[in-house]
């Protein structure tokens, strides 16, 4: 909850890896509140009154997972709400803002793109902006495993981590301008 507080603030593209990683968690432990309690918030070390906030906001993440049906795979429509807000951003700085600089880092992106679409047989319907953040993810699954990950790999979610990178830094700039 903490964490997931700065990082909507400071970063919404690590904000959503964040808050899929959260979602994982529930799902690893069984969505029992109490494995919850002590594996997650007892380490923090918080006073009484912040555990209980840390608590409360579990269990209603919890709660919204079983609600809209993702206790098992799939992400919560408000984190889909954040990817499909960057999808905008990415089409509008693509299309109507011209920006070159980012054109410059899709394209460079593209190839990998086509690549790992084709490997993690996504469809046409998931979009290039949700596809890096998949590949993204399992780049941070992998590493927390402590597997290798093979140059190849690393290079193309470098040009992964540039496109999101640049579209949360907009997104960002956008949201302080409002």
């Amino acid at each position: 909850m903490l964490i997931a507080r700065e990082k909507k603030k400071s970063n919404i593209a690590e904000y959503i890896l964040y808050m899929w990683q959260v979602e994982d968690l529930l799902r690893a432990l069984g969505f029992d509140m109490q494995r919850v309690k002590a594996a997650v918030i007892k380490p923090f070390g918080t006073d009484e009154a912040t555990a209980k906030e840390m608590y409360d906001w579990y269990d209603n993440l919890a709660e919204m997972m079983r609600k809209e049906k993702v206790e098992v795979k799939g992400h919560l429509q408000i984190l889909k709400n954040n990817v499909d807000e960057l999808t905008e951003l990415h089409y509008f700085l693509l299309q109507k803002a011209n920006d070159m600089r980012y054109r410059q880092i899709v394209t460079m992106a593209a190839g990998n793109l086509v690549d790992f679409r084709n490997k993690s047989e996504a469809g046409n319907e998931v979009s290039d902006v949700e596809l890096a953040l998949n590949a993204l993810y399992g780049q941070l699954m992998l590493r927390l495993q402590k597997k290798e990950i093979h140059p190849q790999t690393a290079q193309a979610m470098e040009s992964f981590s540039k496109m999101i990178g640049y579209l949360a830094a907009c997104y960002h700039k956008n949201e302080s301008e409002e």
